[in-house]
């Protein structure tokens, strides 16, 4: 085993988006190397039932994949290919928009006033980018959940986690989405595959990543697999932080006093141009203002409401 060590640690920033949506952009334009072959992510967080969350009108895709996570809420979605359908608390939608598609996303705030969740945005590869569009939606109930002795769970959305598998299958970066918990005080070790990349994203607690090159990293020492005590430089991070990781094929952290929850993600980097406008996504800038050019003349869609 060797320890995936923390390389860079990112914090959101607040920006606005869609009909005026507040969010925690977690990452985007300037991250694309480092979290290759995701995009962007965006983490959404409203409970003031005075003023409920605005949503995302209409809008068009293309070369990518938007993976939503609803924690809490109702998301009522729909597009240009007739699919009409709602997100509640605990569901997930992925969705490749591939040679393109138009929807929009809109709370249903008389469901439930709070909204709490997350959109990523996953690149597709250049043979793909016009693939047909569809639809992966996986309600709560389906999604398999790990549950151990010291109160630890797993969500597991794609991927393998510790002998279960994920719903969402057929993704060209084979890539791994699990939402771990972990109560206070609880040392886990969790396999990575050494081809992936792979981030972590805390969005409740805190906890201690062992291995870092990070500047804020401090001496830690920690029981390893043979029962001695090593020495290593470890990364304390906070709630709402983005733990980016170097090579290696486990990572390694403790919990903080609160417990921790985040989003573990990885997937296969593409290693490929991108060119990237607003919610579009191509490999050259001819092919972007060919898909703008298309989307202004009414030729955008390549496959419609039957």
């Amino acid at each position: 085993m060797s320890l995936r060590p923390v390389k860079q640690m990112l914090h959101p920033r607040t920006v606005q988006d869609g009909d005026g949506v507040t969010l925690n952009r977690v990452f985007s334009h300037g991250e694309v190397e480092l979290t290759d072959p995701f995009l962007m992510m965006d983490h959404f967080v409203n409970d003031d039932p005075e003023n409920p969350m605005p949503g995302f009108p209409w809008h068009p895709h293309r070369g990518i994949e938007t993976i939503t996570y609803i924690l809490e809420g109702t998301m009522q979605h729909e597009d240009s290919l007739g699919n009409n359908g709602m997100l509640r608390s605990g569901d997930v939608q992925w969705m490749t928009a591939g040679s393109g598609i138009v929807h929009q996303e809109i709370p249903r705030p008389e469901e439930s006033t709070l909204m709490h969740g997350f959109q990523l945005w996953a690149n597709l590869p250049a043979a793909d980018k016009m693939m047909n569009p569809r639809y992966q939606d996986i309600p709560a109930p389906e999604i398999p959940e790990v549950t151990e002795d010291d109160g630890s769970r797993a969500r597991i959305i794609t991927g393998d986690f510790r002998g279960k598998t994920g719903p969402v299958t057929g993704i060209v970066t084979n890539p791994s989405y699990v939402d771990i918990y972990l109560p206070p005080g609880v040392e886990r070790s969790i396999k990575i595959d050494l081809q992936k990349n792979a981030f972590a994203y805390i969005f409740q607690g805190s906890a201690v990543f062992r291995g870092a090159s990070h500047p804020q990293a401090v001496m830690t020492e920690y029981v390893n697999e043979k029962g001695t005590a090593d020495a290593v430089p470890s990364l304390p991070v906070e709630n709402r932080s983005l733990v980016l990781f170097d090579t290696g094929d486990e990572i390694r952290l403790r919990s903080g006093e609160q417990g921790v929850r985040f989003l573990l993600i990885s997937g296969q980097p593409l290693k490929e141009p991108v060119a990237w406008h607003g919610p579009i996504v191509m490999n050259t800038q001819e092919e972007l203002y060919r898909a703008f050019e298309e989307y202004r003349n009414g030729t955008f869609l390549k496959h419609r409401k039957p």
